[in-house]
């Protein structure tokens, strides 16, 4: 029994061969610190319980993009609780309802549970922002103002963290 070229089975040999044939970097996870260096961090509390410790990655000025945001969660939190607190905080900052339903549902698609030790780093690039859970990529919202609102939470003068802000956009080597 001969085995023709349209068959199952020479198919899937040949999917089989063109997927180890791509080249590792393509299947890799982007670092988004590439390039940037560590600028401040500090923590967020609520009812004096440390939810998770931030960390800023950025060039030159660490309120343009490139620039990397990092949070160690210390706390069991669901997904859906997270898009509901950047939400608010987007609204905060001046994010318009028909915006926030739009981002809210990607948001939702795209945040995970997470659990003490967890981490999720948001690259935010000129034209959107990229995620990462526990350095796997989780997606991305390719919206240049999703970007800045997003990001605002944290850096945005009208932050409803104003010591964490500060303790971010700390310069490196900077004692004060």
């Amino acid at each position: 029994m001969s085995c023709s070229s349209n068959s199952p089975t020479h198919e899937r040999r040949r999917l089989l061969l063109a997927l180890l044939a791509m080249p590792l970097a393509a299947l890799a996870t982007p670092e988004p610190m590439a390039g940037l260096r560590r600028w401040g961090s500090g923590e967020f509390r609520r009812l004096g319980l440390l939810i998770y410790e931030a960390t800023l990655w950025a060039g030159d000025n660490p309120l343009q993009p490139p620039l990397a945001l990092r949070l160690d969660y210390h706390r069991s939190i669901r997904g859906a609780a997270i898009v509901e607190a950047s939400v608010k905080e987007m609204r905060k900052l001046g994010s318009d309802e028909a915006e926030l339903e739009r981002w809210t549902a990607q948001m939702k698609a795209l945040f995970p549970d997470v659990v003490a030790g967890d981490s999720i780093t948001g690259h935010y690039r000129p034209d959107g922002a990229v995620f990462l859970h526990n350095g796997r990529g989780i997606g991305e919202i390719a919206d240049a103002g999703f970007a800045r609102r997003f990001f605002g939470i944290w850096l945005d003068t009208g932050t409803s963290a104003p010591e964490l802000r500060a303790a971010l956009l700390r310069r490196p080597g900077d004692g004060r």
